[in-house]
């Protein structure tokens, strides 16, 4: 995911893809809980994109969102 495909989506959509990324983080941790086999890398992964989705939500909100 890069944070210009970001930009293009509306607050709703973003709001969306922020919900999807939690689930998703939220599955991972209970994977690891149980003891399933689960990619070491996928957290860093999920973490890095929650992370542009609130960067570009920020400066949307802050009227940089060009």
């Amino acid at each position: 995911m890069k944070a210009s495909d970001l930009r293009s989506k509306s607050a709703a959509e973003l709001q969306a893809e922020m919900m999807k990324l939690r689930r998703e983080q939220f599955a991972l941790r209970l994977q690891r809980a149980t003891g399933q086999a689960v990619k070491p890398d996928q957290f860093g992964k999920v973490r890095k994109n929650i992370a542009r989705v609130k960067t570009v939500q920020r400066a949307a909100r802050a009227g940089g969102g060009k």
